[in-house]
């Protein structure tokens, strides 16, 4: 295991920041030697660890304990395996370029009676809300890891888009693959030997629409790829409301009272747990979708997920 990694799980107090300061400093050790953060534990081995300042360690623990809150009210289901986390849009699941609060971070606070950080075993983007699935042991990581590699999890998301998708049910499947667009990585929609190309597949179906301007879809991804749904919402003509990425509508003039930020909300997901139960998450609608739900005249209540979201064919 790496050294970061190993602080990570005995030490999640130290934020990466300080252990990277104690390490330069030399203050960490692994045998008697100087350390570096990508330095790789083995069995047996010794680390030395300086004593923890008192001050930095009671401002540490103040920010787990907000944090720890913080997830809490996120939770959905709890169990002894999992979390089912209600994630809010703006939050990224992981850390990146410029990226300091994020879920992969906030689970520290959280750590199993091993003193482990919870896991994620699968990703939303940053923009995206709703129901993000997270282990709490490294048994259950790599249960659901294959869970979700298998396509055995069913995955719903809620949509608002522009238009009305034609036909109302249907499938999109093309091959996907990363490139530069202006100043943004962007996924576009590539022709099948294309370098780096990937298949995706995304069953929707239209739950609402409202003046023929905009439609409440349900999406059903098959695979998993970056930016899938809203990748395919903009090759169908209809893309995602708010995705400052892949809305492709010239002259777009929006409707009054429509919230701000991305409409693509993670609504339920169906996976088997361990014991061979089946598990069903749904996630309340963010409060921007809401708002323009109520805007458009899109009764949520009226449609039980449970029930009435139109299966795979």
């Amino acid at each position: 295991m790496r050294l970061d990694r190993w602080f990570g799980v005995h030490f999640p107090q130290v934020t990466f920041g300080h252990l990277q300061k104690l390490i330069r400093t030399g203050q960490v050790r692994i045998d008697s030697a100087r350390a570096k953060t990508n330095s790789r534990l083995a069995a047996g081995q010794q680390v030395r660890i300086p004593p923890l300042e008192a001050e930095v360690r009671r401002i540490e623990q103040k920010i787990n304990a907000e944090d720890a809150a913080f997830l809490r009210s996120l939770i959905l289901y709890e169990d002894d395996e999992l979390y089912v986390f209600n994630k809010p849009p703006g939050l990224a699941s992981q850390g990146g370029s410029g990226t300091k609060r994020h879920m992969d971070g906030l689970l520290k606070s959280l750590p199993n009676k091993q003193g482990e950080a919870p896991r994620l075993v699968h990703r939303l983007d940053r923009d995206t809300s709703g129901v993000l699935v997270v282990a709490k042991t490294r048994a259950a990581a790599s249960h659901f890891g294959k869970v979700f590699q298998s396509h055995a999890a069913q995955k719903i998301y809620w949509a608002v888009v522009y238009g009305v998708p034609k036909p109302a049910q249907g499938s999109i499947s093309c091959f996907l693959a990363k490139q530069i667009v202006g100043d943004n990585e962007q996924m576009v929609v590539v022709e099948q030997n294309y370098p780096g190309a990937q298949h995706s597949k995304t069953y929707y179906s239209i739950t609402d629409s409202a003046a023929r301007r905009f439609s409440w879809v349900t999406l059903k991804p098959v695979t998993g790829r970056t930016h899938q749904l809203r990748v395919h919402m903009a090759q169908l003509g209809n893309p995602i409301m708010g995705d400052p990425r892949y809305f492709n509508i010239e002259n777009f003039q929006g409707a009054p009272g429509l919230g701000e930020g991305l409409h693509l909300h993670a609504r339920r997901i169906r996976l088997p747990l361990r014991s061979g139960k089946l598990l069903d998450v749904s996630a309340p609608l963010p409060p921007h979708m809401v708002q323009s739900f109520e805007a458009l005249g899109f009764d949520a209540d009226r449609y039980d997920v449970k029930d009435q979201d139109p299966e795979r064919e």
